[in-house]
């Protein structure tokens, strides 16, 4: 399976990385087989006095009938300035479970790039949740294949940017066969000058009857000098179908703030309890419990670092 999935010949980042696979993780999980534990993958730039890149490759097989969940962190250990691009490619077997996170806190000076490829057997199910929150540039490339009928994937993601940083996330859903179901949601919350781009494109190929899938992406501007750019893509080739998409930016609803101020809530309190609304249904849908804690501490302390509530 390397380098089977992961297009080399058309994107360049991922031929590079292709090109000095010298290190990464490869993870097998046989037919049948329930993993009750999660499989951790971490990755960590140590880099302090000089600038540098490391390309990073994971592979991952879970076989048929099989349940397995891995969650992927990158991060950095100083404040340096490096390079990080990482190619993860993901087979998923027929009747297959996995639960899927990536969790990105590199420095705030460093340039964080993925590309994620995953093929889906027939019957199964697949869930993948990104969470940023750090590097200057961070580009993330996730595209889903459903190669089996009845396959369904669960792809959701949030960002937390703020100063000068930029986060693009680039989301594609291939549906090539008949019966196979997809829902995206993604959300961030920006502050500062920061920007985010979220492109997402599904694809309906011909003959894939009954496709049934949703997309949405939306964002919440603290601040009157960031952007959020978004572009939801439908390319259906097939009748008999159910697609929907939406999208929204904006800053935080003042209807909303009035009405807990109305109640004795404070400014700040207000604006933080709404913030942390807006970004809940993401985190709710973590699954696994350890990490959703971890993950809401960590949104928390950002939120009040920047709302001071």
């Amino acid at each position: 399976h390397l380098a089977r999935h992961a297009d080399y010949e058309t994107r360049a980042l991922t031929a590079l990385n292709t090109a000095f696979i010298h290190e990464g993780a490869f993870v097998h999980v046989p037919d049948g087989i329930l993993v009750e534990e999660p499989i951790r993958l971490l990755f960590l730039s140590t880099s302090h006095e000089q600038e540098t890149v490391s390309h990073s490759r994971v592979l991952i097989v879970v076989g048929k009938d099989s349940k397995a969940t891995i969650i992927e962190a990158y991060g950095g250990i100083s404040d340096g300035r490096y390079f990080s691009n990482a190619v993860t490619e993901i087979v998923v077997g027929d009747g297959a479970r996995v639960e899927y996170y990536k969790v990105q806190q590199q420095s705030d000076r460093a340039f964080h790039i993925t590309t994620t490829d995953v093929a889906l057997g027939r019957d199964c199910y697949f869930s993948s949740i990104n969470i940023d929150m750090g590097g200057r540039l961070v580009r993330n490339n996730l595209k889903v294949l459903t190669e089996g009928e009845g396959s369904s994937c669960m792809l959701n993601g949030l960002y937390l940017v703020n100063g000068i940083q930029h986060v693009d996330n680039e989301v594609i859903i291939d549906h090539a066969k008949p019966y196979t179901t997809s829902r995206e949601l993604y959300k961030g919350i920006l502050d500062g000058k920061s920007r985010s781009v979220f492109h997402g494109s599904i694809i309906v190929r011909e003959g894939a009857v009954k496709v049934n899938a949703n997309q949405v992406d939306k964002n919440l501007l603290l601040s009157d000098q960031a952007e959020a750019d978004t572009k939801p893509a439908f390319w259906i080739y097939c009748d008999d179908v159910r697609c929907g998409h939406g999208a929204a930016c904006g800053h935080m609803d003042e209807n909303a703030l009035f009405y807990l101020r109305s109640r004795g809530i404070d400014e700040k309190t207000a604006r933080g309890l709404l913030t942390r609304a807006f970004v809940s249904e993401v985190i709710q849908s973590i699954s696994n419990e350890p990490l959703r804690g971890q993950i809401d501490g960590l949104v928390q302390a950002k939120l009040q670092e920047w709302l001071g509530s």
